[in-house]
């Protein structure tokens, strides 16, 4: 055995990846300097820190797409995150670029997700000034609330890392995590609702049967995955081959229609947006009862109630609403 310092692990880095990956060694750096690890590249180390982070670990009690689901085997947003972070590896490995920030990307893009999915996200945002996101409240996370002082690229992928965010992603690596993402939930968003009954297979769109295989799994996301490298390895930039990339777009529409946004589950969305609405409210007219560690001091009463509410687990928002407005037979109890 020896020990692999820093220095030859960025070097490595120049040798061994594409011309067009983020190279270490040329990170645009930390808000605040640092003296360098010893072993760790910037970006390992980065990885690292989101790992060990709070809000990382909060996410394995976060919906995806079905509210505290009965079964063992449905997806949460811990269990996405991973599964966006091995597509996204897996990408990176085979285009020649750095794992490392891409892995860090993605084990960072979804710490900033409210409870109850993107419900949450419509929840907030009538107490914001245009949309409230889930990927700039992962920025937030990173730099005030649970200050990391992680590397410019790594937060620019996070900030990026939804499709509809503009400027887009400055490195290679960001968007891979935007297609590790697609891949992600897609399938097994998919996986889930079938499981659910929600939909039937004869319901998935012919196209995406065609071309992804006939069983939601592992089928799917290598083919997608070969259709990113493939399409990239020919354009030189990121991108998805095309007949592939329509596919995915098909796919996605009909479980926007079906799944995501179906008719039977509005009781349950407007349940989750009053819920939060109310603890945001709440929290705002009393915030010396919000936990210190989201009492910014620059932060108005409102912003702490938001950071605050939007953090929570959902089954921790749950309780915290019962606590506050269930009806008790015995109020002095």
């Amino acid at each position: 055995m020896y020990k692999r310092l820093r220095a030859e692990r960025e070097a490595e880095e120049f040798s061994r990846l594409s011309p067009a990956a983020t190279k270490a060694a040329d990170s645009r750096g930390r808000a605040i300097d640092e003296k360098p690890d010893t072993y760790r590249t910037a970006f390992q180390r980065d990885r690292d820190r989101i790992m060990h982070s709070k809000a990382f670990r909060r996410l394995k009690h976060k919906t995806q797409v079905f509210m505290n689901p009965e079964g063992d085997h449905f997806v949460t947003r811990l269990t996405h995150t991973l599964q966006v972070t091995q597509a996204g590896r897996s990408m990176a490995a085979a285009l020649g670029l750095n794992e490392d920030l891409t892995e860090a990307i993605c084990l960072g893009h979804d710490v900033g997700h409210s409870p109850f999915g993107h419900t949450g996200e419509d929840a907030l945002t009538p107490y914001v000034e245009g949309t409230w996101l889930h990927s700039e409240q992962s920025v937030r996370i990173m730099t005030v609330l649970e200050p990391l002082n992680l590397t410019w690229e790594v937060l620019d992928g996070i900030r990026a890392h939804s499709w509809k965010i503009d400027p887009p992603p400055a490195t290679q690596e960001g968007y891979l995590c935007r297609y590790a993402d697609r891949i992600a939930y897609l399938t097994h968003d998919v996986q889930d609702a079938l499981r659910e009954g929600v939909i039937r297979f004869e319901d998935l769109p012919s196209k995406g049967i065609t071309t992804f295989g006939d069983e939601p799994g592992s089928a799917w996301i290598r083919t997608m995955i070969e259709a990113v490298v493939d399409g990239s390895n020919e354009a030189g930039r990121v991108t998805m081959r095309a007949d592939v990339l329509e596919a995915m777009h098909e796919l996605r529409d009909f479980m926007f229609d079906r799944v995501y946004l179906r008719h039977d589950t509005n009781g349950q969305r407007e349940r989750a947006v009053r819920i939060i609405s109310q603890l945001v409210d709440y929290y705002g007219r009393h915030p010396d009862e919000i936990p210190a560690t989201y009492q910014v001091d620059d932060a108005s009463d409102l912003t702490k109630a938001i950071d605050y509410v939007s953090g929570m687990t959902d089954r921790y928002a749950l309780r915290e609403h019962d606590r506050l407005f269930k009806p008790r037979l015995f109020p002095d109890d």
